[in-house]
């Protein structure tokens, strides 16, 4: 008999409606071993994310060679245009529509969200870098080695390399489904961010349209540089989509981001590159989704506002979430400064946007890894046209 072969997709989206039907009446001692294993698992990502940044940047770097630099280049210059289109797209939407939906001098109160279940146990694994610095050393190593006409070193490299990829299709890919299932079990269980969620369903509701406008134009652009159907391209792209989903983490994402990518036809060397630097500095949905927030709660609260403040505001946003991505909800904890000094938000009102970012965070974090992909796919083009 052939054996049941289920994609990683479907995995994980039975992982999901399987975590949000069951969390309703699984009882607390079932949903702690799912909440232990998540607590372990999740620890592993949080040590391996900078290991696989170095693994696979570092050989992608060397095997690119003197067009590392460039590369590098125009990749930040094509992430940063795309966090300030959807910053712009999110600020002339919001001024449109949401005068019309919020309801006006509404007061502050403090938000407190569901405390979720607790482990019976934790396991300690600390990483032994952070994410920014995995990516300085990953270029240093990278361009370094380009540069060396010995091939040892290069070989080490290619033989870790090999490792972080035997770890990723052995251990990270066959977890996912499950610790995916236990965050929305636990969620479900608990009623994390329910009654946020259903105080500005309408605005989650327009921002999450905004961010499928966003995937489709993003797609679209891609498509059309590289003379691809951009529907079949971002179809390709829904696993990493579903992952980013669950996990809420767009490093944590970069396993499954960067192997749909290359299925997109994406050259290995330019998705080794591309994929772990856009988790760090590519924060389409993030910006969209803050810029949104941020402008509801103005609103709401009758605050002065204009063009140009949150000009300024989204020029800074996508410089100040640099590296954010690394954890959930990092990026608005990136945000807080500039929100506070930029637009005068006081705690209150900077603990409603915790609250709000983090009850959409899945979609935006999902927004912004299925987006790497269409940059990757633009940077492929232009590398292939510079040979």
């Amino acid at each position: 008999m052939k054996k049941l072969h289920i994609g990683l997709l479907s995995r994980i989206i039975i992982a999901i409606i399987l975590g949000v039907i069951l969390g309703n009446f699984f009882p607390e001692l079932l949903v702690r071993i799912f909440v232990t294993f998540n607590g372990i698992f999740s620890e592993f990502l949080n040590f391996i994310i900078p290991l696989i940044i170095v693994g696979l940047v570092a050989p992608a770097i060397f095997e690119i060679g003197n067009k590392a630099g460039r590369m590098l280049v125009f990749t930040a210059i094509i992430a940063y245009a795309a966090t300030l289109i959807s910053g712009f797209l999110a600020y002339f939407t919001g001024i449109t529509i949401f005068p019309h939906i919020i309801e006006t001098n509404v007061a502050i109160e403090t938000i407190s969200e569901a405390q979720g279940v607790v482990p019976f146990f934790s396991v300690g694994i600390p990483p032994l870098m952070n994410v920014m610095t995995a990516l300085v050393l990953s270029f240093m190593l990278g361009l370094g080695l380009a540069g060396l006409s010995s091939d040892a070193l290069k070989q080490v490299a290619i033989d870790f390399k090999v490792i972080i990829v035997n770890t990723i299709e052995a251990v990270i890919l066959p977890l996912l489904p499950f610790y995916i299932f236990g965050i929305f079990l636990n969620m479900t269980h608990s009623g994390q961010v329910y009654s946020v969620l259903l105080v500005f369903i309408k605005i989650i509701g327009i921002i999450f349209l905004l961010h499928i406008f966003l995937l489709v134009f993003q797609y679209s652009v891609a498509g059309l540089i590289v003379r691809k159907n951009p529907f079949r391209l971002l179809y390709r792209m829904l696993p990493a989509y579903f992952t980013a989903l669950g996990t809420q983490s767009s490093a944590a994402t970069i396993p499954v981001t960067l192997e749909q990518t290359k299925k997109n036809g994406v050259t290995e060397s330019v998705a080794g590159f591309v994929i772990p630097l856009c988790a760090t500095i590519h924060l389409s949905g993030s910006t969209l989704k803050i810029v949104s927030c941020t402008l509801a709660l103005m609103i709401m609260q009758n605050i002065p506002y204009d063009f140009q403040l949150f000009a300024g505001f989204i020029f800074m946003l996508g410089i100040t979430m640099v590296a954010a991505p690394g954890v959930p909800g990092g990026a608005i904890m990136a945000a807080l400064g500039i929100l506070s000094s930029m637009l005068g938000f006081d705690d209150s009102a900077q603990a409603l946007m915790i609250a709000l970012y983090i009850a959409m965070d899945s979609f935006g974090t999902a927004c912004n890894v299925t987006g790497d992909g269409a940059i990757a796919l633009i940077m492929d083009k232009i590398m292939k046209q510079n040979r």
